[in-house]
C-alpha cells in the first residue's frame, strides 16, 4: 500500500479559516496595483494551507470565490476589458489560477517524499506559461511581482519567467509540507533549509553576474518624446468621424490643425534633442497622428531632420486610412542617419478593446537595423508582454530595443518593468518611451538607467546613456525550455500518483 503524506485536516475548523483570512488580505497585495514583492509569496503558501486542511470540493471552492474577488479588487482599472466581461474574464481565468492548487490538493498526497512538492510549482508553472501563448501574453505572471529584486531576476536570463514561478511554487509547497510535520521539529527545519540553501544559490548567482559581468560597453546618448501632456487636443468624436470617413469639412480642418501641430512640436523637440548630442530618438506610440495619404509628407520631413543632424529617428505614429474596415496601422518608421528610411514595424499585438477591432494585419516579424551603435529592433507596447514574439530580438542578436508605448495611470509602472523582463531574458537594452505612463531605460542585467513619469514629469522627453551592446543569454539561445521541464514534470508526477492509487486495489 501507497504510503500518503499526511495532512492535518483536524486543522479545519477555526485555524484553517485563519490561514484563509491571511490569504485573502495577502492577496490584494500579491498583485496588482499595489504589488508587495513578499506578499506573492506567502499568498499562496496561506491559500495552499486552507486547501491542503478542508475537504476537496469545499476547499478548492472556497478558495476559487476568495481568489477571484481579491484579484478582482487587486486588479481593478488595469485589464482593458468593459462591463461584465470583466467579471467573465476574472471567473474563466481563475480556473487557471486554481489548477494547481487543486492539484496539489488531490495529487500530492499520493506521493512520497519531496516528489510531493513539486506538484503545486510545476503544474503552476505549466498553466502560465500556457496562458502566456494566449491573447494576454504573460500579463499576470506571478514573476512579474518581483521587480526591482534584481539578483533574483538575473534568473530570467536562464529560465526565462518560469524559475521565479517556480520558486515561489515551491516555497508554497515546501512550508507547507513542513508545517504538516511540526515546525519545531527537526525534519520540518531540514526541509525549510533545503528550500533556503536553493533560493540562497539562485540569489548568490544573481549577485554574481550583476558583480562580475557588468555592461562594461561604450554608451550612446538616446532621447525619447513623449507627447505633450493630455494628448492630443482633439474630442474623440472628431477624431471618429475622421477614421470613419464621415467627417464634416470644419472636423477634417480641426485634424489636420491639431496634428500638424503636434507633429511639429515632435520633429522640433527631436531637433533639440539631436543638437543636445542624442544619436537615437524616437517617440512614444501613436505619438503622431497622420492620413495615409499624409505619411510620406511626414517621413519626409523626419528623414531631413535625420540627416541634417546625423542622427537615428524612430517615428512612431498612429497612420489612419479613413473608411477603412481596419483604418489604423499603428507602427514606428526607422530613419538612418543619411535620411533613408530602414524599415517601419506595425504592432504586432493591438491592445485587446478598441485598437484591435480597428488595426489592420501585422506580419508580426521584428526588424533589424544595424548601427554604429549596436544593432537595433522595436517592439511597440503590449507587444513587450508576448515573450515568444520578443524571442526574435534574441535570435537577431540584437543590442538594444526601442519600444514605443502607450500606457494609463492603474497599469503605472507594472507595464514598464513587465517590459524590462524582456532585456533580462534576451539579454539587450531597453529604451521605452511611454505615454501616460513611466519611460524608463534598462541595460540587459535589468539596472534602471534613466526614468521619466509623465504623472509627475514637467518635461516629458527621456535621456539616456544606454549600452551599444547586449549579450547572448542562455535563455535567448534555449527559450522556454524550463517551462516544458516542468510541464514533462508534472506529467511524470501525475502518472507516479495515479500508479500509486491503482496499487491500492
Amino acid at each position: 500500500m501507497a504510503t500518503e503524506v499526511p495532512v492535518r485536516e483536524a486543522e479545519g475548523s477555526a485555524g484553517a479559516w485563519g490561514w484563509l483570512l491571511a490569504a485573502a488580505v495577502l492577496l490584494l497585495f500579491a498583485d496588482g496595483r499595489e504589488t508587495m514583492a513578499l506578499a506573492a509569496w506567502l499568498a499562496p503558501m496561506c491559500l495552499l494551507r486552507f486547501v491542503r486542511s478542508q475537504p476537496a470540493v469545499r476547499g478548492l471552492a472556497v478558495a476559487y470565490v476568495v481568489a477571484v474577488v481579491m484579484r478582482g479588487i487587486a486588479f481593478r482599472g488595469m485589464t482593458p476589458i468593459p462591463g461584465v466581461f470583466y467579471f467573465i474574464f476574472l471567473a474563466v481565468s481563475g480556473v487557471s489560477v486554481m489548477l494547481p492548487y487543486a492539484a496539489d490538493r488531490l495529487l500530492a498526497r499520493r506521493l512520497n517524499g519531496w516528489a510531493s512538492t513539486l506538484v503545486f510549482p510545476t503544474l503552476l508553472v505549466a498553466t502560465q506559461f500556457v496562458y502566456a501563448h494566449g491573447p494576454f501574453g504573460s500579463w499576470g505572471g506571478i514573476a512579474y511581482t518581483q521587480a526591482g529584486n534584481l539578483p533574483l531576476l538575473q534568473t530570467l536570463a536562464v529560465t526565462g519567467l518560469w524559475g521565479i514561478a517556480f520558486l515561489i511554487g515551491w516555497f508554497a509547497a515546501v512550508t507547507n509540507w513542513a508545517m504538516e510535520a511540526g515546525l519545531a521539529t527537526g525534519i520540518a527545519m531540514r526541509r525549510l533549509a533545503v528550500f533556503g540553501g536553493a533560493y540562497v544559490v539562485v540569489i548568490l548567482m544573481g549577485e554574481a553576474r550583476l558583480t562580475l559581468f557588468p555592461p562594461r560597453a561604450a554608451t550612446v546618448r538616446v532621447a525619447a518624446l513623449s507627447v505633450a501632456k493630455g494628448g492630443l487636443p482633439l474630442e474623440d468624436s472628431v477624431v471618429q468621424d475622421v477614421v470613419q470617413g464621415r467627417a464634416s469639412e470644419a472636423e477634417r480642418r480641426q485634424f489636420l490643425e491639431a496634428t500638424s501641430a503636434g507633429q511639429d512640436d515632435l520633429l522640433e523637440r527631436s531637433d533639440r534633442e539631436a543638437k543636445a548630442g542624442a544619436k537615437i530618438i524616437f517617440w512614444s506610440e501613436e505619438a503622431a497622428y497622420v492620413l495615409a495619404q499624409d505619411e510620406a509628407a511626414l517621413v519626409a520631413r523626419g528623414s531631413a531632420l535625420a540627416a541634417r543632424d546625423h542622427v537615428i529617428l524612430g517615428m512612431a505614429m498612429a497612420e489612419w486610412t479613413p473608411g477603412s474596415a481596419h483604418p489604423l496601422a499603428n507602427k514606428i518608421v526607422m530613419v538612418e542617419p543619411d535620411g533613408t528610411v530602414a524599415w517601419a514595424y506595425q504592432k504586432a499585438r493591438p491592445t485587446q478593446g478598441p485598437e484591435m477591432e480597428r488595426s489592420s494585419a501585422s506580419d508580426g516579424k521584428l526588424r533589424a537595423l544595424d548601427t554604429p551603435y549596436g544593432r537595433l529592433t522595436a517592439a511597440i507596447c503590449y507587444d513587450m508582454d508576448f515573450h515568444p514574439l520578443l524571442a526574435q530580438a534574441g535570435k537577431m542578436r540584437a543590442d538594444m530595443i526601442l519600444s514605443p508605448a502607450s500606457d494609463w495611470r492603474a497599469i503605472d509602472p507594472r507595464h514598464t518593468e513587465i517590459a524590462s523582463y524582456r532585456a533580462i531574458e534576451q539579454g539587450a537594452n531597453l529604451v521605452r518611451a511611454a505615454k501616460f505612463g513611466r519611460s524608463a531605460a534598462y541595460d540587459y542585467e535589468g539596472h534602471v538607467l534613466a526614468q521619466m513619469d509623465e504623472y509627475q514629469a514637467s518635461e516629458l522627453t527621456l535621456v539616456a546613456q544606454v549600452p551599444v551592446r547586449g549579450v547572448r543569454t542562455v535563455y535567448s539561445v534555449m527559450g522556454d525550455w524550463f517551462a516544458w521541464v516542468c510541464v514533462a514534470g508534472f506529467g511524470l508526477l501525475l502518472v507516479m500518483s495515479l500508479r500509486k492509487q491503482g496499487s491500492r486495489y
